[in-house]
């Protein structure tokens, strides 16, 4: 739309002031809505460790370079995964910290209702650590911010961490099933994790699975929804939907149809799963799951069908509010069952981090996600570099290199 801002994001000023040097702009999908980066603007980007296959989204590009050796880290935006996604896909260390523990602002006081927070993607915890130090902290005017750290989160970077209580689970949280190999990942870290230790038993939260999903789609439409009109707003003209990709206007038309309530309504839903799940990680230090449900998938196999396609333009010329739900009933299941496990996080505000400890058959990634309590960054940065030591992943190069 030709749009260039006449300002940076307070994250971006904190970089600049740790002396990163800013390359450009990674692909992204349109507005980073969805797990793998396939834009129509830009085209796809590709998994360095087999080029076929997609390196996950939403900061899809980001992982790729920092993949691929271009950079040494990268930024990324997880409102539902696109920070632990691509890592998970593209055998990088991807932490999503803590609710409002890195600035939003100057424009917006929170992304989604909370979920979204901002970060990097890295190959080493050193280097998640040492740009957590860089960059954390509210901002003028925030609307809310993460308890403070005690130290430093790069002196967390080789501390003990103790004798943990680590819960896992093989079960797909927000899906149905789990391909073999993802499972096989969590097996192995549980071994990992009892060989250093660790006290490590089969359990998971308790949650009501489908009014959180709901809940995340109402919150994601009405974001997408200002999105859009944010659009507008900027370019100072009205949008036409030929300027916007199918999933976009479309989420952007349902989040256009939502009352105040509902939108009130998934608050409280969210807001309630992370009172439920506090009890849980009373008793348990970790949560041990698989990143993604399925290994990454080939460049092209979660696109749109032309059956969908042709609904979805039906919905953007005839934008009834019960089409809308129906078409969203329908998109839904298949949409998570690859990538099941780190929404709900994003609703808790939890930190959760993707680590790179097993590789398929294949000889694709598979990350596994380790989930700590609210505020929690430094127990997963420490339990993050003991595995690394145990078992380094800097030493893996993808065969494009």
């Amino acid at each position: 739309m030709g749009f260039v801002p006449d300002h940076d994001a307070e994250i971006m000023v904190r970089f600049k002031r740790a002396g990163l040097i800013i390359l450009g702009k990674t692909n992204t999908p349109e507005g980073g809505l969805l797990g793998v980066t396939e834009s129509v603007l830009r085209g796809p980007a590709r998994n360095p460790w087999q080029p076929e296959h997609v390196p996950g989204g939403s900061s899809g590009g980001s992982a790729s370079a920092v993949a691929s050796r271009m950079v040494p880290l990268a930024h990324g935006g997880d409102g539902g995964g696109s920070i632990r996604i691509p890592a998970s896909a593209c055998g990088l260390f991807g932490l999503k910290p803590t609710r409002a523990r890195n600035p939003l602002g100057p424009d917006d006081g929170e992304g989604w209702n909370g979920q979204v927070v901002s970060h990097v993607l890295t190959r080493s915890v050193r280097d998640s650590a040492a740009v957590l130090d860089a960059v954390s902290g509210a901002d003028r005017g925030a609307p809310y911010v993460a308890p403070p750290s005690p130290r430093p989160f790069l002196e967390e970077v080789g501390a003990p961490p103790g004798k943990l209580k680590i819960a896992f689970t093989t079960a797909s949280l927000f899906g149905k099933s789990v391909h073999p190999d993802c499972v096989a990942a969590v097996e192995d870290a549980v071994t990992l994790l009892q060989d250093l230790g660790h006290e490590v038993s089969e359990a998971k939260p308790e949650y009501d699975k489908e009014a959180l999903i709901r809940a995340y789609f109402i919150v994601v439409s009405a974001g997408t929804a200002a999105f859009v009109a944010k659009a507008a707003k900027v370019t100072r003209r009205r949008v036409r939907r030929q300027e916007f990709e199918p999933v976009t206007w479309f989420l952007a038309q349902l989040g256009r149809t939502l009352s105040a309530l509902e939108l009130e309504q998934a608050r409280a839903t969210m807001h309630q799963a992370g009172r439920s799940l506090a009890p849980f990680f009373e008793r348990y230090d970790l949560l041990l799951t698989s990143t993604l449900a399925y290994p990454p998938v080939k460049v092209g196999e979660l696109a749109l069908t032309p059956v969908q396609r042709l609904g979805l333009a039906l919905m953007r010329a005839v934008p009834a509010r019960k089409l809308l739900v129906a078409a969203l009933d329908a998109l839904a299941p298949p949409a998570f069952e690859p990538m099941p496990n780190t929404q709900l996080f994003n609703q808790t505000g939890q930190p959760a981090v993707s680590v790179p400890l097993y590789w398929n058959a294949a000889g694709l990634p598979i990350g596994v996600q380790l989930v700590a309590r609210f505020g929690g960054e430094a127990m997963l940065l420490r339990i993050g570099a003991q595995l690394e030591t145990a078992r380094p992943w800097t030493t893996r190069r993808p065969q494009v290199i």
